[in-house]
């Protein structure tokens, strides 16, 4: 049943923080886009914790800014604390991470996307895909309704056949308060597409009045504020606290008795849980050694007294979950607003995807966030902006923007969810990336930005911030190659202060390469400098690279050999059964995935060194594509 001419460029389907960066930088781009979702109340949902960034997923937030994404925005001007984790460790590993007002971000975000004259709206179930000759050309709302469009994204979250369980009860849900979507994995299947089912959970949801703070250890935000995003003047906003109590023996003694009422061990769930953020049964279960575990209490915004309890995601049965809150400092007349629950969803394994986040089966057709087994807002948002950017470009038959491991954590995500089999939730770590010094929160604005004005998705004023701030860069970097300082008894007198000392005079880069030296002290230290003012950002990365000069001269070098891998470019067409001297495991595996070089081959679990070694003498024989 067509309905008003309903036409199109693009449809998205999900309106969660895939959904909505997939929808905004189509339409950025000039797209017509409907933006098919559950429940328009919840635009940009956050169902569990109400925070953006944290461990690598800072740097994913940062380079979804420099791309031309909005998370960043959203998040700096929705924060109620900004805290800057792992600050006293290597740049490589320090991690934003922002408290967020929940109903202020969808909000701000809702608000994004109702100014775009060519985003619609519109509240309906996708059930069918329209398919012909291989290509989508559209599809179906539960109400029979068709939608015409030559690119669909999907970005579905947890809603697909979505079965909530609370204890050895379930029931058909998405997420809590909103129905499952059905139909649509059974048009998946029926076009080839192959589905799976993984698990996932959100904590409890505490009254904070009838919590005793005083009990707990608070934890605050900083005072020097950082943001995600790289425009300028970023809002200053009041900020709140945390607070920290622990799990005990006497948690854990109701956790250990009641596990004959968790559906997890009771079998009822068949979908693997996310590996790095177990509920606190498994916990309990798998790290019995430990006496107590970390449970934060954050806030879920300023207008309401709701507050979550981050690290107790759990399924265990509702009365259970109330007498092991009880058992926390700080949590013993705690009133439960809104119970812990399991869901178990189906996704779509990424390997049937090209590093587009195009569908290998149906073309136009794309993916994104947890639909393609990944887990957390920041990880779905990626994915979601990289998606709806080639969902634009096979429109217009221009180049699919592919972003490589050495460019960025999201190429390596995306390479991840591609060319590995992954069984349980995706999470985006540090330890994931072989390129982690170069591939930092701070200077994702330099990697990327580029890359996001070649696209379409940074306008000329943001693209002069950014081209201001590298000049600024290199101009200081030449100056205190050059400047000294001289080994004065007042300069030393500050140095001793920091365990300094200098024994002739040395040129600033020099003396900043010292472990206990930051620009800081060279203010102090250097009327010039400290009269310069050199904005943060500006001295954050000077002092980046001069510190960190050798090991990241050793990182490019790295970078630069992994490359000779990418040089071999793989056939499409290649009959991988044809090849002798590999095992049958390696073939089926290669067929499968079908990598486009020698380098994603060598990262496939389970192809050895010697079946790369044997694709590249036939490569080579056969004189294929080698760029």
């Amino acid at each position: 049943m067509n309905y008003l001419n309903n036409k199109y460029d693009v449809i998205v389907v999900g309106a969660g923080h895939a959904g909505c960066e997939a929808a905004i930088s189509c339409a950025k781009l000039g797209a017509k886009v409907l933006l098919a979702t559950l429940n328009v109340d919840h635009i940009a949902l956050m169902p569990c914790n109400p925070a953006v960034g944290g461990p690598a997923k800072s740097t994913l937030v940062r380079e979804i800014d420099a791309l031309g994404g909005v998370m960043g925005e959203v998040a700096d001007a929705t924060y109620i604390q900004m805290k800057m984790l792992n600050s006293s460790k290597g740049p490589a590993v320090r991690a934003l991470r922002a408290q967020s007002d929940k109903k202020q971000y969808m909000a701000y975000m809702r608000n994004i996307i109702e100014n775009y004259e060519n985003i619609y709206l519109r509240q309906a179930c996708i059930t069918d895909l329209l398919v012909e000759n291989g290509e989508v050309v559209g599809a179906i709302d539960e109400f029979g309704i068709e939608y015409s469009a030559r690119a669909v994204v999907l970005t579905t979250g947890t809603s697909l056949n979505g079965r909530i369980f609370v204890g050895l009860r379930s029931y058909s849900a998405g997420r809590l308060g909103e129905k499952a979507a059905y139909g649509l994995s059974e048009s998946l299947v029926k076009h080839g597409i192959e589905i799976k089912k993984l698990k996932t959970g959100t904590p409890p949801r505490v009254d904070k009045r009838t919590i005793d703070y005083s009990k707990m250890t608070i934890q605050p935000g900083d005072e020097q504020l950082h943001f995600y995003s790289f425009k300028p003047n970023r809002p200053v906003r009041p900020q709140y606290p945390c607070y920290l109590t622990r799990t005990n023996e006497e948690t854990h003694a109701i956790i250990k008795a009641n596990l004959d009422k968790s559906p997890m061990f009771q079998g009822l769930i068949q979908g693997v849980g996310p590996r790095y953020c177990p509920s606190i049964e498994d916990k309990v279960v798998r790290f019995s050694e430990n006496p107590s575990h970390h449970i934060f209490i954050e806030p879920e915004g300023l207008g309401t007294y709701e507050v979550y309890i981050q690290g107790f995601s759990s399924s265990l049965p509702a009365d259970v979950q109330v007498k092991m809150l009880r058992t926390l400092p700080g949590l013993e007349k705690a009133h439960v607003i809104k119970s812990a629950y399991a869901v178990e969803y189906d996704y779509v394994p990424a390997v049937q995807t090209t590093h587009s986040l195009m569908s290998k089966k149906i073309k136009g057709l794309f993916f994104g966030g947890q639909i393609n087994g990944t887990s957390g807002y920041e990880e779905a948002a990626a994915q979601g902006l990289i998606a709806g950017i080639n969902a634009f470009n096979y429109l217009n038959n221009t180049e699919m923007l592919e972003l490589s491991r050495s460019s960025s954590y999201i190429g390596t995500l995306i390479d991840d969810l591609v060319t590995k089999d992954i069984q349980d939730p995706y999470r985006m770590l540090t330890s994931r990336s072989e390129y982690r010094l170069l591939l930092r929160q701070d200077n994702a604005d330099a990697r990327l930005t580029p890359i996001g004005k070649k696209y379409g998705l940074i306008d000329d004023a943001q693209y002069k911030v950014f081209t201001d701030k590298q000049e600024a860069i290199e101009k200081e970097l030449s100056r205190i190659k050059e400047a000294k300082v001289s080994a004065t008894d007042e300069v030393n007198s500050i140095l001793a202060k920091y365990g300094e000392h200098m024994e002739r005079g040395m040129k600033i880069a020099e003396l900043l390469k010292r472990p206990n030296i930051d620009y800081a002290v060279i203010k102090e230290i250097d009327s010039v400098t400290k009269d310069l003012n050199i904005p943060y950002d500006v001295a954050e990365q000077v002092e980046i690279l001069v510190k960190y000069d050798g090991y990241l001269k050793r990182q490019e070098f790295q970078v630069e050999q992994a490359s000779k891998l990418d040089k071999f470019k793989i056939p499409d067409d290649i009959d991988y059964s044809s090849i002798d001297h590999i095992s049958s495991e390696t073939k089926d595996k290669l067929s499968k995935i079908r990598p486009k070089t020698l380098a994603q081959a060598s990262r496939i679990g389970g192809v050895k060194p010697a079946d790369i070694s044997i694709l590249m003498v036939m490569l080579e024989r056969h004189q294929f594509s080698r760029l």
